[in-house]
């Protein structure tokens, strides 16, 4: 009759395994991607001054996102968000291809943008013209910010 304490004694240990367990599980992260950049392989097949929209899209694939205005360019997108427990998902990586096409629709540029501590960073570059100020939409906007009077906008002259 000795069986009692050394299976109430297995149960317990068992029990205490069987939590921990689902601790260790419960808060492993986990990793989901969401979006599409083609790899640089992919993209060695483009070449810029050559290619067109057309030929991009049947290289590469159609675009995550097109430019704002008429005929702008390609944007693919891909995010890599972590998963921790009962917290909130934090994007971790975050990689931006984008691909702009002179007034003909032939590739003109070729660059990729990280994420780098809340920063975009420009990890990588192939231009067909240098010497030239790219200003697409974005950089305009983005450029534009802090250059502005208050007075213009209002119609005062102060």
């Amino acid at each position: 009759m000795s069986n009692g304490p050394d299976l109430t004694s297995r149960r317990v240990r068992g029990a205490v395994v069987a939590v921990a367990l689902a601790l260790v599980v419960g808060c492993t992260p986990i990793y989901r991607n969401h979006g599409f950049v083609p790899s640089e392989t992919e993209l060695v097949e483009v070449q810029p001054g050559v290619d067109t929209r057309d030929s991009v899209v049947e290289i590469i694939g159609q675009p995550t996102a097109g430019g704002v205005l008429n005929d702008g360019g390609f944007y693919y997108v891909q995010s890599r968000f972590r998963h921790f427990g009962p917290l909130e998902p934090t994007e971790v990586d975050r990689v931006v291809l984008a691909i702009t096409f002179d007034d003909g629709g032939v590739v003109r540029n070729i660059e990729r943008f990280g994420l780098e501590q809340g920063r975009v960073v420009e990890l990588s570059r192939r231009v067909t013209d240098d010497n030239i100020r790219d200003t697409t939409f974005i950089r305009q906007l983005i450029g534009n910010l802090g250059n502005f009077d208050p007075a213009q906008i209002l119609g005062g002259d102060r």
